[in-house]
């Protein structure tokens, strides 16, 4: 590496590129069983995220202005993605980067596709899982069900959007998460790459965004709770589950699921992987034969 492009406390954006390469390589190498398990930690990970955040910013409300009140939820989130990157796992909207690598042809279609497909269903268990073990911990009925009111309201809200609305939330989202994941690849240290998560991440969830993989677990648990909650908790909280009449498995997976991820992989792949493959690693920029 040349003097002009060395740092001491970080890569600089060419070798980063070229890193996120390497890594994506990497990624589509690895064993079905290990990918999966690796999908399944991630899906873990954001959940614990969603959980905490949920927990934060309970009651917050009442005593902060909104913009506070996201924004505390977006610091606390963070831990979601800097699990994922510090202890190792796989997530979807992450390996949206990935196309870096089959941009350049260092990876099939077919390698990439599958990549994904695994680590979206594997990212799906993990959020489940934690969703159900969530439940039935009955941490909602935590202060006398206010926990469980703001999951169910963070929920509700998530399958209350418009298609379009959804999709350009999941757009923005996203660009925001790969760059998170961009920065952590010039990071040589595990506070570098903690310090690289926090504004990103704090911005998408403090700005409303949406995010597939932590829908994964914010809106089951809802689900879980408006549907096996007990008459003291619904009596705790002043509400009914007729109040949540729109909380729906389908709307679930056709209001929000579906165009989050779309957008998601709009804002990953196109607002980020290929620009920054356009950039640094497209053949006729770096000098190598097409």
């Amino acid at each position: 590496m040349d003097r002009e492009r060395m740092s001491f406390d970080a890569l600089v954006p060419q070798d980063m590129a070229k890193k996120a390469e390497s890594v994506g390589v990497a990624k589509v190498s690895l064993g079905p069983f290990r990918l999966f398990a690796l999908a399944v930690l991630a899906g873990a990970f954001i959940g614990l995220g969603a959980i905490f955040a949920t927990t934060v910013t309970t009651g917050v409300s009442a005593a902060y202005p909104f913009g506070i009140t996201k924004l505390l939820g977006g610091l606390v989130f963070c831990l979601g993605l800097i699990l994922v990157i510090g202890a190792g796992a796989e997530l979807f909207t992450g390996n949206n980067l990935i196309v870096m690598a089959w941009a350049d042809r260092k990876i099939s279609s077919k390698s990439l596709l599958y990549n994904w497909v695994v680590v979206y269903l594997g990212n799906f268990v993990g959020s489940i899982l934690t969703a159900v073990m969530m439940y039935w911990s009955k941490q909602y009925t935590f202060s006398g069900g206010a926990v469980g009111l703001n999951a169910l309201n963070i929920a509700n809200g998530k399958v209350n959007l418009e298609f379009g609305q959804a999709l350009v939330l999941g757009i923005l989202c996203n660009a925001l998460v790969c760059l998170a994941v961009w920065l952590s690849l010039g990071a040589r240290s595990a506070t570098d790459k903690i310090v690289a998560i926090i504004f990103p991440i704090t911005a998408f969830v403090a700005a409303g965004f949406e995010h597939c993989v932590a829908n994964m677990y914010f809106v089951p648990m809802g689900l879980f709770i408006k549907a096996g909650a007990d008459g003291t908790f619904w009596s705790n909280v002043g509400k009914t589950a007729a109040d949540f009449a729109n909380l729906t498995w389908g709307n679930f997976f056709v209001v929000n699921l579906l165009p989050v991820t779309i957008g998601n992989m709009i804002g990953g792949v196109g607002l980020v992987g290929l620009v920054y493959w356009f950039i640094y690693l497209r053949p006729s920029w770096t000098g190598r034969n097409s």
